[in-house]
């Protein structure tokens, strides 16, 4: 936390310095937030900006000689951001969202300890109880409090961000295997890989065994699970307030596809969606509600 932020940070120049952190970080999220309100894009980027520092300090590990001390220097942040006297531009921003929106701290406090879960573990047993309550601690609470910033009707908009969330997280699981791998991570839940045969050296080594295929192909149908479960929650008088969170994830379901396309070998380069797919697949999101709303009007 960088010690030339003070509380004195103008409200304005705060926000603009999550969106510049946001647009640079956020290349997938940030199609889904071009579709709000300028003022619910801001928001949603102090929240975004808080999270990713947060992760960041779990991502890059050899970057901070301490970073225990330095993630609990955002909770204490977090504290003053409840007690309206941020000190961190993004403190400050944050300040004016959770109060704007009435944001629950408990799911920044999740979002803390799933990150702190980062830093103390490098491997998860299985899904149910130990890999799936950390990705709903640093991916569901987010979209509990993204729904808040889009704004929502139906109750059924929660249990669609928690199932999003899931498939979100597990998604980018699957794509980053080498990459966490290199850290000497593995997310795939030592069960699973018993469960096919998978050998920990062989991921460890960038392996793409028949194993390890059947591995992926399972976590992709668990995840496709949970974007599916997310689509049925959806209710249909929140799909246009709810288009940012569709952006994102037809464009997290076409990675999960890409990742199933290479037969489940992400040890080469990343999958990654090119700028006018994910412009396209925005779009798609936003025109849905609207045209549907437009052939009622009309028909």
């Amino acid at each position: 936390m960088s010690t030339a932020a003070v509380a004195t940070t103008p409200l304005a120049a705060a926000y603009e310095y999550c969106a510049a952190r946001t647009r640079r970080a956020a290349s997938n999220f940030y199609w889904g937030f071009r579709l709000l309100t300028p003022e619910r894009r801001r928001s949603l980027c102090a929240v975004y900006a808080f999270c990713r520092a947060a992760d960041d300090i779990a991502d890059e590990p050899g970057a901070t000689p301490d970073p225990e001390r330095l993630l609990a220097r955002w909770r204490a942040e977090l504290d003053a951001v409840y007690a309206r006297r941020p000190h961190h531009p993004i403190g400050v921003a944050l300040a004016d969202t959770v109060e704007r929106f009435a944001i629950a701290r408990a799911h920044f406090e999740a979002v803390i300890t799933g990150v702190e879960t980062d830093l103390r573990r490098d491997r998860y047993e299985s899904w149910e109880g130990d890999l799936a309550e950390y990705c709903h601690r640093v991916a569901s609470s987010v979209g509990l409090i993204a729904i808040e910033i889009f704004g929502y009707q139906n109750p059924s908009a929660r249990q669609y961000a928690v199932h999003l969330g899931l498939a979100f997280q597990l998604t980018n699981i699957l794509r980053d295997v080498a990459e966490d791998a290199r850290r000497g991570r593995i997310y795939l839940p030592r069960e699973d890989l018993r469960r096919f045969g998978c050998r920990e050296e062989d991921v460890l080594a960038g392996r793409c065994t028949e194993a390890f295929q059947g591995v992926m192909a399972f976590e992709c149908a668990r995840a496709g699970e949970h974007y599916g479960r997310a689509r049925f929650l959806l209710a249909e008088e929140d799909r246009p307030a709810l288009a940012p969170a569709e952006a994102m994830r037809l464009i997290y379901e076409q990675l999960l596809r890409r990742v199933m396309f290479r037969h489940y070998d992400v040890f080469g380069p990343k999958v990654r969606l090119t700028r006018p797919e994910k412009a396209a697949l925005a779009m798609a999101a936003w025109a849905r509600p609207h045209l549907s709303f437009l052939y009622r009007l009309t028909g």
